[in-house]
């Protein structure tokens, strides 16, 4: 099994489910780590109380630090105290897991739902992307090799088969979660432009889907369990290269696609009443990039265009 050796390695959302099944596969790797920055939105809450229990086990190399997706400030705080612990070390890991899943439909999603979704699921990421980048940036120039791996320096967005526009549509019946799935898709969209800004660093970046797993957000009826899915996603991120860049894998390695490859067969529903044709044209542009973006301007587009 290919190793991730990185040396410096910060994990979202890692007081539950895949996150903290990673933090402790990490822990227990026999390849040594210097930090392992456990991040949650709060450390000394109930919910996080496996995450102390493991922290303790390895106290020299967990740090758990607070880290609220939804909350600009927290992300920011935490940059500076990771940098304060880093010192002239650079990030070589960082693991955007933390995310919310919201039910809902076309005719059940509320605007409120839709907002929340995607604050959390992708201009949380996004800021962390942003305020990590210094680090990330560190870790790139002092490893002085050549191309692009997850050892040297690299953002692995954990996202889903659900935000892929050319698979969704076969699931959909069976997972009716639209908010969570058009969030989704935006984050996909974040991985490729992140990947596209970050390859001058030669900062790889991609994203990974963890199978249907069973966590409080995938339910109890997910054929895979936790441990099985971050061995594969590990193993993948042990093993990838500039070839996956901007990517998009499932933790076996294989490649998702996230756009439509083939037409499809239209199916005529309407009958001979009904609505013949919309067009939602009306549209709003933002000009920004990783680190230019804020957070009321990705609001106020995806209010728009969403």
């Amino acid at each position: 099994m290919a190793a991730v050796k990185a040396c410096n390695i910060l994990i979202t959302g890692a007081n539950r489910g895949l996150g903290l099944e990673t933090v402790k596969q990490l822990a227990e790797d026999s390849c040594p780590k210097r930090y392992i920055f456990a991040t949650c939105r709060d450390p000394d809450g109930s919910k996080s109380e496996v995450l102390r229990e493991l922290a303790k086990k390895h106290p020299s190399v967990i740090t758990i630090i607070r880290l609220d997706a939804d909350d600009p400030c927290s992300i920011k705080e935490s940059a500076k105290k990771v940098g304060s612990l880093l010192g002239n070390n650079g990030l070589n890991l960082l693991v955007n897991n933390a995310g919310i899943v919201a039910k809902g439909t076309i005719r059940t999603s509320s605007v409120e739902g839709m907002k929340n979704t995607f604050n959390t699921n992708v201009i949380g990421p996004l800021l962390i992307i942003k305020e990590y980048l210094p680090y990330l940036q560190t870790a790139a120039k002092a490893s002085g090799t050549p191309g692009m791996s997850a050892n040297k320096a690299a953002v692995i967005n954990i996202s889903t088969v659900g935000g892929s526009i050319s698979t969704m549509p076969s699931l959909y019946e069976q997972f009716p979660v639209l908010p969570y799935c058009v969030s989704k898709a935006g984050f996909n969209m974040l991985t490729v432009l992140a990947a596209e800004e970050l390859k001058a660093d030669e900062i790889l970046c991609m994203a990974l889907h963890p199978g249907w797993v069973k966590t409080e957000l995938g339910g109890e009826k997910a054929p895979l369990e936790p441990k099985e899915s971050v061995e594969g996603m590990l193993h993948v991120i042990g093993s990838l290269t500039e070839k996956q860049h901007g990517g998009f894998l499932d933790y076996t390695g294989k490649t998702i696609p996230c756009v439509k490859e083939s037409a499809k067969k239209v199916r005529s529903l309407l009958g001979n009443s009904g609505l013949n044709l919309l067009v939602n044209n009306a549209a709003e542009m933002g000009s920004s990039n990783i680190q230019t973006s804020n957070v009321e301007d990705m609001k106020n587009t995806f209010n728009t265009n969403v």
